[in-house]
């Protein structure tokens, strides 16, 4: 990931994704690559094919927003999608980011999650490393622990993989995410360092990678596995903490009243941490320059 052609990388793998006739052409015969041709998508997005062709390969980088959202439409890019290819085509300012973004977890975020005996919390960066939980997030899975990063662990743990009910969904969202992430900030060097490592150990990375998909963090409910209480359906919600660069609190609950509750009670009982223990966290933790 170099971000030199994030236009350009991108329209190609999501054309790939487009069937003829997805877009009301004639499909069958020979194509020497899936989905659709360069030509078509000029002409179904009222462009010249010269044009499109300059956009790939990064020769023009600034294309009018409505030509944007006219190939958005030929691609059938979603809203999250066009907002993330608008992005791409934007010129970055030299030092766009401005003002002291702390990474550090605020000390009223660790005594809040802290006094949450019956709710499973932790905090993470925008690249998914975990900064910190409370106990009963560790009791859910180990992974939930300072210095762990959650995308690295549900691809390679096996552990992990054998709690999560819904671990393609998991998967595909997780890297979703980190691609709309990365259309953001393409030279972050954590960043860069965590899609090479992944790309070299995860083959379901490298395939959920090339697909371009983007998705914001959004709630979700997790489907767990648990191997001290069994299957758990939990709500997770994820609220992005102001004056941080990035930071996401993430917070577990069940359906009131459920099945689920009573087994989170139950493990909540199981761990209780003793008086005065606080959520893990990390201690050194950088700011922006």
């Amino acid at each position: 990931m170099d971000g030199s052609n994030a236009l350009g990388e991108f329209l190609r793998a999501r054309r790939a994704l487009v069937r003829p006739e997805d877009v009301g052409l004639p499909g069958g015969g020979l194509r020497r690559v899936p989905g659709l041709r360069r030509e078509e998508v000029a002409m179904l997005a009222g462009i010249s094919s010269d044009y499109y062709l300059r956009l790939e390969q990064g020769r023009d980088r600034n294309p009018s927003v409505q030509v944007l959202e006219a190939l958005a439409r030929v691609l059938r890019l979603d809203g999250d999608a066009t907002g993330h290819l608008v992005g791409l085509a934007q010129e970055r300012a030299a030092g766009a980011r401005t003002g002291r973004r702390t990474r550090q977890v605020p000390a009223s975020l660790l005594q809040l999650i802290g006094g949450w005996p019956r709710t499973p919390a932790y905090i993470q960066n925008r690249c998914t490393d975990c900064l910190a939980a409370n106990a009963l997030a560790t009791a859910l899975t180990p992974n939930y622990a300072p210095g762990v990063n959650l995308l690295r662990a549900v691809l390679l743990d096996p552990a992990e993989q054998a709690l999560r009910r819904d671990w393609a969904d998991l998967t595909a969202e997780g890297v979703a995410a980190l691609r709309s992430e990365a259309g953001t900030d393409p030279d972050d060097p954590r960043l860069r360092d965590l899609v090479g490592e992944l790309s070299l150990r995860s083959e379901r990375f490298r395939t959920l990678w090339a697909r371009h998909e983007v998705r914001p963090r959004r709630g979700r409910v997790s489907r767990l596995s648990h191997p001290q209480v069994g299957d758990l359906d939990l709500h997770s919600d994820k609220l992005s903490v102001d004056g941080t660069d990035g930071l996401t609190l993430v917070v577990f609950h069940a359906e009131p009243g459920s099945r689920s509750a009573e087994l989170l009670d139950i493990l909540g009982s199981l761990t209780a941490p003793r008086p005065g223990t606080g959520p893990q966290k990390r201690e050194h933790v950088e700011e922006e320059p």
